[in-house]
């Protein structure tokens, strides 16, 4: 599927011609738990106004993230949490493609060669997962579903032909 496809079907969920009453959901906090229970869960996974969304705990903050991998829709959900050039970052279980739990921004290394010794340096892809604002309130734990406009290589995952087509597919040939 080319760019111009995920960025199509991804603008029909996501992108600039929303509804009222989408808007309204999209702005709105949602009642994600307590925050001891998130704490102590470290991950929690919600379905909230349509969208996937994995909510973490980690060394001391709260991130949400669209909980499948904008590369080829990995459970983020199984990934491990590291920290690379100083950024944590979730680490997708199929592929190992880097994603900052602050920002959605894929991570990769590169290797100058015209500099010598040759040092491995991270570099960006630029924001490729969607991010979405966790707040905490007298122990409650909310989550905000971001509503920024354009659409973000995650979004292909949140939409109907996804979860119907691929979702189902995947589901008739494990049983």
């Amino acid at each position: 599927m080319s760019s111009d496809d995920v960025s199509k079907s991804a603008e029909k969920v996501w992108g600039g011609n929303m509804s009222s009453d989408e808007e309204v959901a999209a702005s709105r906090p949602y009642f994600i738990g307590k925050k001891e229970n998130i704490i102590q869960t470290r991950r929690v996974l919600k379905s909230v106004g349509g969208r996937d969304v994995l909510v973490m705990y980690h060394q001391g903050d709260f991130y949400a993230i669209d909980s499948r991998c904008y590369h080829s829709g990995g459970p983020l959900q199984e990934g491990d949490i590291e920290d690379f050039d100083g950024r944590p970052c979730i680490v997708c279980p199929w592929h190992k493609y880097k994603i900052t739990l602050d920002e959605g921004e894929g991570l990769y290394q590169a290797v100058d060669p015209s500099v010598k010794p040759l040092k491995p340096t991270w570099c960006s892809k630029g924001i490729k997962q969607r991010i979405h604002t966790v707040t905490e309130s007298n122990g409650d734990v909310f989550l905000t579903l971001n509503d920024s406009p354009g659409a973000i290589d995650s979004d292909y995952y949140q939409t109907e032909k996804y979860r119907d087509t691929i979702l189902k597919e995947g589901l008739k040939k494990t049983h």
